[in-house]
């Protein structure tokens, strides 16, 4: 991460890519909060977590049943069962990234699909969850002093943070192409099929760097790839939904918020394909985010494989428009952006 941007540069969280801004009031979740989600969206009598509540159309509020697995729950390390909680740290001060971490339409809680599938993993290992807000720096030395457990804040893994952290996969780090309803172009990884087209991206991110080294390579074969910045989130829409460029490239939860904002408006967009974050070699990967070595991360790992193999996460995805970053099965620190990168 290397800035803060507007809500169509969401914090990646990789080296080189730029965080996503909300104008919102955050100032009442304090600098280290809890957020009243920790508990107001869970239903311990009835075994449900809600996800995508007071999303204000960012996503569908859903009731996720998940009971406490004992399996699981035998996993955890003694000190964490005997505490009965899960810290869970976000870095979403001083602003949020929808639809990821944000603050709700009650202009207090925080919501977004990152403590939703915090809660909805503590769920499973039947432990009460605590949501700790914080700035993105603050989120890391919680879990450097163990005040936090575990972070869910779109964090990728990176090999340069596996010398400090354990990772548990759980999403796809995508890229993706944001275009008119009505764009018949599609992106399907192959950078050739944008010769002849604008492309608007932010500068300093992950993301421009791709596309200027697509131009590169197509300016070489004798073909043109036209690259485009604007100040703002407002202004790029204005230009897509004007017609004055083809396509914007960023990330691609910040393109599912605003395809969902759009739906209903007479300029709606789409998402015309995806790209790895981390690049043509490599899937990059969100993750959960451990202390190395507390034993933490293999019963999380489990408890989201559990929560893939019943149901549970794909309706977690749906729930926040994310299907298209599903993995198949949650990972304990597996191959990261290298240290070149990250």
């Amino acid at each position: 991460m290397t800035g803060i941007r507007t809500s169509r540069v969401l914090r990646s969280l990789s080296a080189g890519t730029a965080a996503a801004t909300l104008t919102v009031g955050l100032a009442a979740c304090g600098s280290a909060a809890s957020s009243s989600a920790a508990t107001s969206a869970d239903h311990a009598s009835t075994g449900a977590v809600t996800v995508a509540a007071l999303a204000n159309g960012a996503g569908t509020e859903t009731d996720i049943k998940v009971a406490e697995v004992t399996s699981l729950h035998a996993e955890l390390p003694a000190s964490i069962a005997k505490s009965g909680q899960l810290v869970i740290g976000v870095g979403a001060l001083p602003a949020g990234f929808p639809p990821l971490a944000f603050v709700g339409s009650d202009q207090q809680t925080l919501t977004g699909a990152e403590p939703d599938f915090g809660r909805l993993v503590a769920a499973a290992l039947g432990l009460k969850p605590v949501v700790q807000n914080s700035t993105w720096e603050n989120l890391f030395v919680g879990i450097d002093s163990g005040r936090t457990d575990v972070g869910f804040s779109n964090i990728t893994d990176t090999e340069e943070r596996k010398k400090k952290y354990d990772f548990a996969s759980y999403r796809e780090d995508n890229l993706a192409f944001e275009v008119t309803k009505s764009s018949t172009w599609n992106f399907n990884g192959d950078y050739t099929t944008l010769a002849g087209r604008t492309v608007a991206v932010s500068a300093g991110t992950n993301q421009e760097k791709i596309l200027l080294e697509w131009q590169a390579k197509l300016k070489a074969a004798g073909k043109q790839l036209t690259v485009k910045y604007f100040p703002d989130n407002n202004a790029t829409h204005l230009a897509l939904v004007g017609g004055k460029i083809d396509a914007y490239f960023g990330p691609n939860p910040g393109i599912a918020y605003q395809i969902a904002q759009d739906a209903k408006t007479p300029n709606p967009t789409r998402n015309a394909g995806t790209y790895s974050g981390a690049g043509a070699s490599l899937q990059g990967l969100i993750a959960a985010t451990t202390k190395k070595d507390s034993g933490l991360v293999k019963p999380i790992a489990d408890a989201i494989n559990y929560l893939i193999k019943n149901g549970q996460y794909a309706k977690w995805l749906a729930a926040w428009n994310l299907s298209n970053e599903a993995v198949p099965t949650s990972e304990i620190n597996p191959p990261g952006l290298p240290l070149t990168n990250s």
